[in-house]
């Protein structure tokens, strides 16, 4: 059976890539809202201990594990103490920057999507922060648990809340170390073909492991940011895969021609990155 093939010149615009210099002025301007936004959420002292006890309790009401039991766990080694600290720290956003520099030279039109997806979570985050200031478990009296950050090292917040300049410690709902972290893996296990890919998983699972332990976030934390990322992905359509989007080798060899709206669902999704 003979499998044609989309002619040659029309290779270049299924994975048109976005123009750079706009892609790197659309991410740091989001970040820079991000971090505004963030800023903004500071203070609310009361409040945020005052949902903090909620969201225990709402915990303890649906019977979900205590965040103890990790951190006991982990508190068995410090060494392993400060390596999760460490992991906190700087594995967040130095991972997801590379996941999509890799996407966007190797998968543009994942890289799109991808994209897309990233700011619709985080801009959601961001209304949350806002609407719902949460005091992480670390600093919640009832939940009886060490800030590993502080008395181990490294951390990335200042010793007070309200005296911290750098970061809104008060941003704990939802958890955008783990939403992150699991888009991260999503996006390569769509975007690649290797029986190996599913291994990415394991990012978000030691991300959630970390933010429990070190007692930087809530359990529901990682609930809610896993919701939101449902609903992004749900909003954000995924590309139609190719061989040139998702295929292991150097070829870009376009999918046959009796799947036509294979050929040009990259040139549909990369038209559409100014939307």
């Amino acid at each position: 059976m003979e499998a044609r093939t989309a002619p040659a010149k029309a290779e270049p615009a299924g994975i048109r890539r976005p123009p750079l210099v706009r892609e790197l002025l659309l991410v740091a301007g989001l970040f820079l809202v991000y971090k505004l936004g963030r800023q903004l959420a500071t203070g609310h002292t009361a409040e945020a201990f005052h949902n903090a006890t909620r969201v225990w309790d709402w915990e303890r009401a649906l019977h979900l594990p205590g965040e103890g039991a990790v951190q006991s766990a982990l508190l068995h080694s410090d060494t392993a103490v400060h390596v999760a600290n460490t992991y906190y720290a700087t594995v967040h956003f130095p991972a997801t920057a590379a996941f999509l520099v890799w996407l966007y030279l190797r998968r543009p039109t994942h890289y799109v999507w991808a994209r897309r997806v990233l700011a619709v979570v985080t801009g959601a985050a961001l209304v949350i922060h806002l609407a719902f200031p949460l005091a992480p478990p670390r600093l919640l009296g009832a939940a009886g648990l060490i800030d590993t950050g502080q008395v181990y090292g490294p951390t990335v917040y200042g010793a007070s809340p309200e005296a911290d300049t750098l970061s809104n410690q008060f941003a704990a709902m939802p958890s955008l170390h783990f939403g992150w972290a699991l888009m991260v893996a999503i996006g390569l296990i769509v975007a690649t073909r290797s029986r190996w890919r599913w291994l990415w998983l394991l990012h978000p699972l030691v991300t959630l492991l970390v933010i429990v332990g070190t007692a930087n976030h809530y359990w529901l934390d990682a609930i809610v940011a896993s919701v939101l990322l449902g609903i992004a992905l749900a909003v954000v359509h995924l590309p139609h895969r190719t061989e040139s989007t998702a295929g292991q080798g150097q070829g870009s060899r376009l999918a046959p021609a009796d799947e036509p709206a294979l050929v040009g669902a990259g040139l549909g999704t990369g038209l559409g990155a100014g939307r």
